[in-house]
């Protein structure tokens, strides 16, 4: 599995074992035009691009060396070559050169994680969709369930036995939810149940006010009438068991389909859109972020959770100012994803988050 990614602008970590200097140079080179451009790189450009002065015939014994290795391959005829994925690891373990996040990037994530006046939800929303649109790629937002504070609660009908309950954080964060409630309900009874959850706040999280309401009504089921109690009940079931990660938020998989061409690779981006709606992958990938304390990377199948050939994925935590993971952000893109930009967009995306979520 890929280690999480740090360094500097212009500069590398030594040289990854079993390559020589003038061997890292090629890898790296085919590397880099194969991100930019997608197309297989012959060692006569090769010779034009390179820092060191070697000839072609030179640099062709190199790319046969890297090929036998495993870590270039030709594609159909072509005299070119394009990394494997393996080759990929190795330039994004040790050959990886990234900088830091532009000033307009901040920018746009942070008016994306300005929760004034939003839902979390909504406001992950829009986090996903920016840092997707900045990575060209799907972006990802694992959105936690709130565990803070909770300040106020309230019940909008909605007709056809849907409700919307509306519950506001002592930090002003707004969550939104649709339940089912039983059909016929009296505006009444959805205040009386808002009222009586409202008096019996403290201070206290929602699984502080699920236990007091619980005592409460064991004790003494007078005080609601029937129609109220079942809203109060459905009201906190929405919240109640949904353990660790919250909800998983994806926006621009239509990405991943901009260069697919070929039937087979398209049924497996397919399969790869399925296995992302299910709340199994949601948990692995929260998983895989509570792992690394910054970005890690995927190639291909290394995160275990997709088949595919040709995808990356990068995932960081979240976390808030204690230290505990609250979430997690990311992308998914093709392999040819421009890591050095990306890496540092995730990783100051996810510390943004993570101070949203004090």
């Amino acid at each position: 599995m890929g280690e999480r990614a740090r360094g500097e602008r212009g500069r590398t970590a030594a040289l990854p074992p079993g390559l020589d200097a003038r061997s890292a140079a090629i890898l790296r080179e085919i590397v880099e035009q194969y991100i930019e451009a997608g197309e297989p790189v012959g060692s006569r450009t090769l010779s034009r691009l390179l820092p060191i002065a070697l000839s072609p015939a030179t640099i062709r014994n190199v790319m046969a060396d890297l090929t036998e290795a495993g870590l270039l391959y030709a594609p159909h005829t072509s005299a070119g070559r394009l990394p494997t994925e393996r080759g990929l690891r190795l330039f994004v373990d040790g050959l990886l050169q990234f900088g830091d996040i532009q000033e307009e990037e901040r920018e746009a994530i942070s008016r994306a994680l300005a929760a004034s006046g939003r839902s979390l939800e909504d406001t992950f929303a829009e986090a996903s969709a920016t840092i997707g649109g900045l990575a060209q790629a799907a972006g990802l937002v694992i959105a936690p369930t709130s565990e803070g504070p909770v300040r106020h609660i309230e019940f909008v009908p909605l007709g056809s036995g849907r409700t919307l309950i509306v519950l506001v954080n002592a930090d002003g964060q707004v969550e939104n939810r649709v339940i089912d409630t039983p059909p016929g309900v009296p505006p009444s009874a959805f205040q009386q149940a808002a009222n009586y959850l409202n008096a019996r706040m403290n201070g206290g999280t929602l699984a502080d006010l699920r236990q007091s309401v619980a005592l409460a009504m064991a004790e003494d089921r007078s005080t609601l009438d029937e129609l109220a109690q079942k809203v109060v009940e459905a009201g906190l079931a929405t919240w109640a068991g949904e353990g660790r990660g919250g909800s998983l938020i994806i926006r621009g998989q239509a990405r991943l389909l901009a260069d697919v061409t070929q039937i087979e690779r398209l049924t497996a981006i397919q399969t790869l859109f399925e296995r992302l709606e299910t709340q199994e992958t949601m948990l692995r990938l929260l998983e895989l972020a509570e792992q690394s304390d910054g970005v890690r990377i995927f190639i291909g199948a290394e995160s275990g959770l997709f088949g595919t050939s040709g995808v990356s994925m990068m995932l960081a935590p979240s976390r808030n100012e204690h230290g505990r993971i609250v979430g997690a952000i990311g992308v998914i893109g093709p392999t040819r994803i421009n890591y050095g930009r990306i890496i540092p967009v995730v990783d100051y995306t996810a510390r943004v988050m993570g101070q949203l979520l004090r």
